[in-house]
C-alpha cells in the first residue's frame, strides 16, 4: 500500500471527473488535498478542502497556494488536471485560443511556478495530466491537443529546471477515460467499453481510478528516481499505429 500520510497536495480541476478521482485517491492514501476548481465539488473526498480557483487568474493561483500553506503548513504535491475541452479546430477564434491555452497550459505553468516556490524540497512532486490527444493528429481538433503537447514539453523543461532542488516533474497521459465528457458521447460505460475496445488493446476505456493509481505512484517515494518523463495510462492505445494493430491481411480481407 502506498501512503502519503502527512503530505499536502493541490489538485486543479478536481470538482468532478478525472480530477475528483485523483483527489480522492490521494486523500485515501493519507494526503491532505486542496481541491482547486472554479466549481464547488459535491463531495470533496477524504482529507480534502475546497478552494475556488480560476487558473486564468493570477490572484486565484496565488490564493490557492497560500491557502494550502496556511491551512496545512506545507505543500508537497501539485497535480495539474484542470482542463477545458472547448475546441472548434481551425474555426477557433483568437479569443478561444487564448481561453483554452490560459486554462490548459498557461494556468498549469503558472501554478507550477507558484507552487514549487514554496514546495517541500527535496521531495516535492508535480504531476501534469497530459493526454494521448497531445501525441497524435485528430481531425477537427486543435486547441486541446496543442495545449496537451505543450504541457508535456513543459514537463521535461520543468523537470530539468527543478531537479537541483529535489523536485520531480512528470506527466501522466490517459487515453479515453470514463468521465462526464465521455459519458456525453457514449451514454453508458458498457457502450464506451465496447467502442473503446477497438482502439485500446486492454479491451475497454480507462477509469478514473486507473489514472489516480498512476498519479499516486508518481507522487510516492517509490518513484523517487523518475522525473521528466510521460507515464502513459492508456490501455495500450499508444502501442497501436494507424492500422489499429491489425495486419495488412486483415484490412485487405475486409476491403470490397
Amino acid at each position: 500500500m502506498i501512503t502519503l500520510a502527512g503530505r499536502v497536495a493541490i489538485v486543479t480541476g478536481a470538482a468532478q471527473g478525472l480530477g475528483a478521482a485523483i483527489a480522492r485517491g490521494l486523500g485515501e492514501a493519507g494526503a491532505n488535498v486542496v481541491v482547486a476548481d472554479c466549481n464547488e465539488p459535491h463531495s470533496p473526498g477524504p482529507n480534502a478542502v475546497y478552494q475556488r480557483t480560476d487558473l486564468a487568474s493570477d490572484a486565484d493561483i496565488d490564493a490557492c497556494v497560500a491557502a494550502a500553506r496556511d491551512r496545512f503548513g506545507r505543500l508537497d504535491i501539485l497535480v495539474n488536471c484542470a482542463v477545458t475541452y472547448a475546441d472548434r479546430g481551425l474555426d477557433s477564434t483568437r479569443a478561444e485560443w487564448h481561453r483554452a491555452l490560459d486554462v490548459n497550459l498557461i494556468g498549469a505553468v503558472l501554478m507550477t511556478a507558484r507552487a514549487t516556490s514554496v514546495m517541500t524540497s527535496p521531495g516535492g512532486v508535480v504531476v501534469n495530466i497530459g493526454s494521448v490527444g497531445g501525441k497524435f493528429g485528430a481531425a477537427g481538433r486543435a486547441l486541446y491537443p496543442a495545449a496537451k503537447a505543450a504541457l508535456m514539453q513543459f514537463t521535461r523543461n520543468a523537470a530539468v529546471s527543478l531537479a537541483p532542488r529535489g523536485i520531480r516533474v512528470v506527466s501522466v497521459s490517459p487515453a479515453w477515460t470514463w468521465s462526464p465528457a465521455l459519458q456525453r458521447m457514449a451514454g453508458t460505460e458498457a457502450r464506451a467499453d465496447a467502442v473503446g475496445a477497438r482502439v485500446h488493446p486492454a479491451g475497454r476505456v480507462g477509469r478514473g481510478s486507473d489514472v489516480a493509481n498512476a498519479v499516486l505512484f508518481a507522487c510516492s517515494d517509490l518513484a523517487s528516481f523518475i522525473t521528466g518523463v510521460d507515464i502513459p495510462v492508456d490501455g495500450g492505445f499508444t502501442a497501436l499505429g494507424p492500422d489499429a494493430g491489425r495486419s495488412p491481411r486483415d484490412w485487405f480481407a475486409e476491403a470490397p
